[in-house]
């Protein structure tokens, strides 16, 4: 076979076919298909270092696993000055083979949507929980996440029998709860949890762009950026700012 050829094969080959390839085509010394051979093995180092990584994300679900159900919970949007906080829950199976899950701050917006379509295929369960602007201005920002975080737990099928929460106690839930310090980098339910939900606030956000384009909301996504706080003082606020969050704007 030509070095296009085979080049060819390494580049359409599978993970799994990977290793195969390159025991057959080892002992071919042209440069061409020692370069194929040498990317490739890095392909796999790199694919082995990242089964590691989520390995090592699945302590706290090994922990309490024998308890049953092991829900991820995780908010976003608490800091933006306007659209709505959001909070998701998810359950996954306990032989979970999902990879590159992390921080959804840590991953690209590409990222979050290809991991987000398979969190919702591959999950026992997910859920969503929402507060909107009114609600945030009346109870504040931290009460409005409890009370979305505990609406995503109560929709959960099954209900899970443990919650690890990214930082948090949750009030006024009975399910045993374990507080993580930045959970969504050192647990694969906290992390599965603050990409659905931060890839349902940002697509909501985005439809609201096109409702008030002068904001930029596809882009800052209600974050106090410059474009969004000098719309706020040239056409005032819309039905999804945070009221008590622009006082120092308008």
């Amino acid at each position: 076979m030509s070095i296009g050829e085979i080049k060819a094969l390494f580049d359409n080959a599978t993970t799994d076919e990977l290793p195969d390839l390159i025991k057959e085509y080892e002992s071919d010394e042209r440069s061409g298909v020692v370069a194929c051979i040498k990317k490739a093995g890095k392909k796999l180092e790199a694919l082995q270092k990242e089964i590691e990584r989520t390995e090592k994300l699945k302590e706290f679900e090994r922990k309490y696993e024998s308890l049953g159900y092991v829900c991820g919970i995780d908010e976003v949007g608490r800091g933006p000055l306007a659209g709505p906080v959001v909070t998701g829950a998810v359950i996954l199976p306990r032989d979970c083979k999902i990879l590159y899950l992390n921080d959804s701050k840590q991953l690209s917006e590409k990222k979050r949507e290809e991991l987000y379509d398979v969190i919702m295929r591959e999950a026992v369960a997910t859920a969503i929980g929402f507060n909107g602007p009114e609600r945030i201005d009346e109870i504040n920002i931290l009460q409005a996440t409890y009370e979305a975080m505990r609406d995503a737990v109560s929709k959960l099928d099954p209900q899970p029998d443990v919650l690890l929460n990214d930082a948090v106690t949750i009030p006024g839930i009975t399910i045993k709860q374990v507080p993580i310090i930045k959970g969504d980098a050192k647990s694969i339910s906290i992390a599965a949890a603050s990409i659905i939900a931060k890839v349902t606030r940002d697509r909501l956000m985005v439809e609201y762009d096109k409702i008030y384009p002068e904001y930029g909301f596809a882009k800052n996504k209600g974050y106090g950026s410059a474009e969004h706080i000098e719309a706020l003082k040239k056409y005032g606020k819309t039905p999804i700012h945070r009221n008590s969050f622009i006082t120092h704007f308008i």
